[in-house]
């Protein structure tokens, strides 16, 4: 297990860079979504239950409109933070990162839209996982308050053996 060093008074956000899994230099690894569609930035823990990452939109983001990152976006850091953790974890048992599709979404509720330059915390909990089918509880969080929740239906592609 990592340790950090922390000193009061030192920004949170070195804090969580200390403790990352899998950091934003090889999210393409672990992720089958492409720039611009990249909506995580990085790994920051991941167990039986629960995944969590961390995204800054930035202004240049598709889903970034008059400073405010928009519920679309949203919905696709939830499932993105859910696909870092299948890949986290097919990277875990050597095998290839699977695509993912939205195949649902339920009980959206938007709190606040985070603004651009904001660091998003998404956590992800496993509420069942059945054959190709994940079904999770995702929350993004703004300097820890929510600021959106949904559940996702996902559903992952068997890849074919060429």
């Amino acid at each position: 297990m990592q340790q950090a060093i922390y000193q009061p008074g030192q920004s949170r956000d070195l804090l969580v860079l200390l403790f990352m899994l899998v950091d934003k230099s090889a999210i393409a690894d672990y992720i089958p979504q492409k720039p611009p569609m990249v909506m995580v930035d990085g790994l920051v823990d991941s167990d039986k239950k629960s995944t969590t990452s961390v995204f800054r939109p930035g202004s240049g983001n598709l889903f970034c409109e008059e400073g405010f990152f928009k519920e679309p976006g949203l919905i696709e850091n939830i499932a993105q933070t859910t696909a870092l953790r299948a890949g986290y974890e097919a990277k875990q048992k050597k095998e290839p990162v699977k695509v993912g599709f939205i195949g649902a979404v339920k009980n959206f509720k938007v709190f606040h839209l985070p603004r651009e330059s904001d660091q998003l915390t998404t956590v992800v909990k496993i509420l069942n996982n059945l054959w190709n089918v994940t079904i999770v509880k995702g929350k993004v969080f703004v300097a820890g308050k929510i600021a959106a929740e949904a559940e996702l239906s996902i559903f992952t592609r068997e890849e074919k053996a060429d």
